[in-house]
């Protein structure tokens, strides 16, 4: 979608940026460690394991609402079994008569998303976004009865792995050979040469970066583990979303055509002419070579709502209540643009300087969007009807 500006903006006070504070107080959750800390030494570097990162943790929700959040068309999840060397693996939804016995071991119940609609999960979520938004994939559950798990695998992200209810053995080995056994419906690796054993109680927490392997099963009993999930983009697959951008640009009107009045009769028609081989690469470089196009285009490519969200229509603004993000919605970005729900607005000024604390803070008292200009509180007000914003009591 092509940006489109905040309407008519004020042109007062700050740029519109945030006040940049490095995160310096030291965390619990991450062993004492300050944010920025724990970002030098192991964000994308080795392990970290916090005992009771999370003292008095309980599962956002209980295993009987977990398993009804499991039967829901809007939420992806998982039944994986092992019986033996053999596993299988069933797709959601899943009612309760479709997942096994209690008591049966072995088997794990896995809940994407559960941040987009459990308060408690959100709330789980936020203690992270010391990590930009723009790398945030969700928070997911994963019950296990005794000895359940989905054996060792690799992530292509990073992770946080928090222990809820029960005990899981976390095996863990640094990257290596990635290659995994055939004719599983799962990833699983071929080799696995741990070099880590943990068992985390409730409260415990392990940071893991991505394609270091790891094995989790339960222990002595059934078990929950939610684990909070930071995506990076595979090149192929953003260079794809971005090309798609440029051929819906594209589609919207008629273009600049090729032309070839100088071509010769040819002896070789199957072959393809230089000229259109410059053209297409043109055709794509105009617009790799405007920055703000490639900001635009990424900014909206990031705050696509993630796949089965879904929206519930708002109602008209009133005041004296304070706006939050309703937690499905991804809003980010830039020095010219603001992005919501894979939309792109340019901002300036103090409408921009409200909106960009929108995204960061998700929520604005009575007294911040007040000071927003006429055409930005319109936006507001289709984000509101839309179930983008929520209207929440001061």
């Amino acid at each position: 979608m092509m940006s489109q500006p905040l309407p008519a903006p004020n042109r007062g006070g700050e740029n519109g940026a945030m006040d940049e504070q490095a995160p310096l107080a030291p965390l619990t959750m991450l062993g004492g460690l300050t944010p920025a800390a724990f970002m030098r030494r192991h964000w994308q570097k080795k392990p970290l394991l916090v005992r009771q990162a999370w003292p008095g943790v309980k599962p956002p929700l209980p295993r009987s609402a977990l398993f009804a959040l499991a039967a829901s068309d809007d939420v992806e999840s998982r039944l994986v079994e092992r019986q033996g060397g053999k596993w299988r693996v069933r797709h959601g939804p899943l009612q309760r008569r479709m997942l096994p016995p209690l008591a049966q071991p072995d088997w794990t119940l896995l809940v994407q998303g559960l941040d987009l609609h459990v308060p408690a999960a959100s709330a789980m979520r936020e203690r992270f976004r010391f990590v930009p938004d723009a790398r945030l994939d969700d928070l997911m559950a994963s019950w296990a009865s005794p000895g359940g798990g989905v054996g060792p695998h690799v992530d292509s992200y990073d992770v946080f792995l928090i222990q809820v209810h029960g005990r899981r053995r976390w095996r863990v080995a640094p990257p290596g050979d990635t290659a995994f056994v055939d004719g599983l419906p799962l990833k699983i690796l071929r080799q696995f040469e741990p070099t880590l054993d943990w068992v985390l109680e409730p409260g415990d927490m392990l940071y893991l970066p991505p394609l270091w392997g790891h094995d989790g099963v339960a222990e002595g009993g059934d078990c929950i583990t939610c684990s909070v999930g930071f995506r990076a983009p595979a090149a192929d697959e953003l260079a794809r979303e971005l090309l798609q951008r440029v051929a819906d640009e594209d589609d919207a009107g008629p273009g600049k055509l090729y032309r070839d009045p100088r071509q010769a009769a040819t002896a070789t028609p199957g072959a393809i002419p230089e000229g259109l081989v410059d053209f297409a690469r043109r055709a794509v470089e105009q617009h790799l070579a405007d920055p703000q196009w490639l900001k635009r285009a990424l900014g909206e490519v990031l705050s696509e709502p993630k796949p089965r969200v879904w929206f519930r229509s708002g109602v008209a603004r009133r005041a004296g209540v304070a706006l939050s993000l309703d937690p499905c919605t991804r809003m980010m970005y830039d020095e010219h643009h603001v992005f919501i729900n894979g939309e792109a607005f340019r901002a300036g000024g103090r409408d921009a300087q409200l909106m960009r604390r929108l995204a960061d803070a998700r929520h604005l008292a009575p007294a911040e969007w007040r000071r927003l200009g006429t055409g930005a509180l319109a936006l507001v007000d289709d984000w509101l009807a839309a179930g983008w914003l929520r209207q929440v009591e001061a």
